[in-house]
């Protein structure tokens, strides 16, 4: 007896994947790139991506193309790169992904069908935007001949005697979808099926893996935030979603093709044994990661609560170390740092990292030890945080707005149209300045969005990221899987959209230096800080000053 469990509803991103282009279906890696400005600086960006893409370093090809889109989104040039790569990318992910491998043994050929003709329902009815049948399946064609010229997919699902066909199968393909009339979802489905048993015949491949390449195309075609969710990247969400999960509290990144740690959660075992933001993980249990991709590497460091993993650790001017940490469960804290900034004036700072199902608890708590210290005004730092819940947004501004809108969302099904206000009782009425960035995000823009619009504090930093869209998390009846999906766009409380827009400053100051690993940043290295400690103690005074009369 299944049960109905109803659509999470969140604003989270796709792990490195920021911007809202549609994927176009570019199969292969060209092998030339047309620069329209051979001595400029988009000519440059392509060049160093293709480096990357040439040494298939995935991940980081997909930031730097993610990047150089956000610095120049009119360029097709770049947009068709990023395209090409997110491909790459996805199937990459999956392939590291033991659970996907395991579905693709488990899924009969029928089931697949199922869970795709499921996909497809679930897109039909909840999607922000009426789906076109045709393309959704072009681009699960596209994934499909990326997947055939990616060692990961071929290795696991073509036989060797088999690899010549394989272009010659891809023309075919080509020429069938050409013939075709996809009108909806029966079509979809009959369509992807004949192309399954096309793919057994002609190149021994498994009809499952076929069917997973265009359910996987078609919904990383709809956004960049609409994804298929294996098995494990479903708990992970859930994870995400809790403010917990089991491991050792790093995050990764792999960076001029080595493995990066970026940050380290507070009080996790990384922490308490000493690992520090910026090392480089060397090997894994004495395997080495030079060879490995970001997902793989983190795939070694999963285990079950209690196991211990070694690592062997470097950083510039150090010696390699090694390190035994246990594995156990990890509480990610939503405030990372919360302080007094200057006693006397009584400016507090808090950073904000994301915004979880803890996040109203934890600014309650944190929100009256501040206040027992002698809080008069606050800095609430969102910069780098990337989102999360759209309710746990939406709990934290109402900490600090006395009355109506919040934000507003809309969607193509009425039922995603919502509006939410805030309650009038117990609000924190201090002085506010929010620092943001071009990485804060989704959540973090509806929080600032309402502050600025209730004119509620002064906002400081630079524009932030312009993440508009609201996804819902719907689990799969078949595969123990799950899908996210792009149901809704959000609008500020003066009906604004955040959509490629942001949240602009009402003190813009560009600089760097934001914290990454938790701690207080240095005032005297970072100007935007130092800029909104002198607004809040100019708010402080002018507060002082009033209360006096």
């Amino acid at each position: 007896m299944s049960r109905r469990v109803q659509p999470l509803k969140q604003v989270f991103f796709s792990a490195a994947v920021l911007l809202f282009l549609a994927i176009t279906a570019v199969a292969q890696l060209p092998t030339t790139i047309s620069i329209s400005d051979p001595s400029g600086e988009i000519a440059d960006l392509l060049r160093r991506g293709r480096q990357l893409e040439l040494e298939r370093r995935w991940s980081e090809a997909l930031m730097h193309y993610e990047d150089a889109v956000r610095l120049h989104p009119q360029e097709t040039s770049l947009r068709e790169r990023f395209d090409t790569v997110r491909l790459h990318f996805d199937l990459h992910r999956r392939y590291a992904d033991m659970s996907f491998r395991s579905s693709l043994k488990e899924l009969s050929t029928e089931r697949a069908l199922n869970l795709y003709g499921q996909v497809l329902l679930k897109i039909e009815a909840h999607y922000v935007e009426l789906p076109c049948w045709k393309a959704l399946v072009e681009h699960g064609a596209a994934s499909l001949a990326v997947a055939l010229e990616e060692p990961d997919f071929i290795e696991q699902n073509v036989p060797l005697a088999k690899r010549l066909e394989i272009e010659s199968f891809r023309d075919e393909v080509r020429r069938l979808l050409a013939a075709r009339n996809i009108a909806g979802r029966a079509d979809a489905r009959a369509v992807v099926a004949e192309i399954a048993r096309l793919a057994e015949e002609r190149l021994d491949v498994a009809p499952t893996a076929v069917i997973m390449e265009f359910l996987c195309g078609a919904t990383n075609a709809l956004d960049p935030y609409s994804t298929y969710l294996t098995p494990a990247q479903l708990t992970e969400v859930y994870a995400q979603i809790e403010g917990n999960f089991v491991g050792l509290g790093v995050e990764l990144k792999a960076q001029n093709g080595r493995l990066m740690i970026v940050r380290i959660i507070p009080g996790s075992p990384a922490a308490e044994e000493g690992v520090q933001a910026g090392e480089q993980i060397l090997a894994v249990d004495g395997q080495s990661t030079g060879a490995l991709s970001t997902e793989q590497a983190a795939n070694l460091l999963q285990g079950p609560e209690g196991s211990v993993v070694r690592l062997t650790l470097a950083a510039p001017g150090r010696p390699a170390h090694e390190v035994r940490i246990r594995r156990r469960v990890v509480e990610v804290p939503s405030i990372e740092k919360a302080d007094l900034l200057d006693p006397l004036l009584g400016v507090a700072y808090l950073r904000l990292s994301c915004f979880q199902k803890t996040t109203a608890r934890d600014l309650d708590i944190v929100l009256w030890k501040l206040h027992h210290q002698g809080m008069k005004s606050l800095i609430i730092d969102l910069r780098g945080n990337p989102g999360g819940l759209l309710i746990a947004a939406v709990e934290a501004a109402d900490r600090f707005i006395s009355r109506g809108i919040i934000v507003a969302t809309r969607g193509r099904n009425p039922q995603e149209d919502f509006t939410y206000y805030a309650h009038e009782q117990g609000k924190w009425q201090m002085p506010l300045v929010v620092l943001i960035d071009q990485n804060s995000a989704s959540a973090a823009e509806i929080f600032a969005g309402a502050i600025r619009d209730h004119h509620r504090g002064a906002i400081v930093g630079t524009r932030s990221f312009g993440k508009g869209s609201v996804q819902g998390i719907f689990p799969l009846d078949v595969a123990e899987a799950g899908l996210r999906l792009t149901t809704a766009r959000f609008y500020s409380p003066n009906g604004k959209p955040f959509s490629q827009v942001g949240v602009e400053p009402d003190v813009v100051v560009r600089a760097a230096a934001k914290p990454l690993n938790g701690s207080l940043p240095d005032e005297g290295a970072d100007l935007v800080l130092e800029t909104a400690r002198r607004i809040a103690g100019q708010q402080a005074q002018s507060l002082q000053a009033r209360s006096s009369f």
